[in-house]
């Protein structure tokens, strides 16, 4: 079953924006070069989430963990949803994309289906 796997939060600044989430939640910032990097909650009960470079989701989004991003999105595109942009790999664990649902929120879907 689908699971809400992670957070995105764009920034313009990422130093300010990562001492402002450390100050307000406690949550502990791991860069990975100078445009990304994961916001650690601190909790076994919830997500962690990343920090990045605002660009071209200007909000904050949730990323869903799907079996398989293909079969997601032809759903989604039966409902009234949209794929935005090109499915992408992520390292050598998976793969992920943007879609639009029927009500034009930004949704970000992940599978592992990339993964070695």
């Amino acid at each position: 079953m689908p699971s809400v796997d992670h957070f995105e939060i764009p920034a313009d600044d990422m130093g300010r924006a990562s001492a402002f989430y450390g100050a307000v939640f406690g949550f502990r910032y791991e860069p990975w070069g100078d445009d990304m990097g994961m916001l650690m909650t601190g909790s076994d009960e919830g997500i962690n989430g990343d920090l990045h470079q605002r660009s071209q989701v200007d909000h904050p989004t949730v990323v869903v963990t799907v079996d398989r991003i293909e079969e997601t999105v032809a759903v989604a595109v039966e409902h009234g949803g949209e794929q935005l942009g090109e499915i992408q790999p992520l390292g050598e664990r998976g793969r992920w994309v943007y879609l639009r649902d029927s009500e034009g929120n930004t949704v970000g879907l992940f599978d592992n289906a990339g993964a070695a």
